[in-house]
């Protein structure tokens, strides 16, 4: 997979600072909510044609890496 940086994109003046796929305009939220919908990535790629195999790949890799972190218990 190419570096996730050249994949996931943060711009503050596109959609909203929220992380984006190549700057296309398509939410890395939008992929995972398809994909937690039951769609194949076969079917999210039909569903959003302008993005590739990879694009999900680095979704799902950027979702695993903001939800990794350590728990500190109080």
């Amino acid at each position: 997979m190419a570096n996730l940086a050249e994949r996931i994109t943060v711009d503050p003046e596109r959609c909203g600072g929220r992380p984006c796929i190549r700057s296309i305009r398509i939410r890395v939220i939008d992929v995972l909510d398809l994909l937690a919908n039951g769609l194949t990535s076969e079917e999210v790629l039909i569903e959003l044609p302008d993005l590739e195999a990879e694009d999900i790949s680095a979704c799902l890799k950027f979702a695993s890496q903001r939800v990794d972190h350590p728990v500190v218990a109080a």
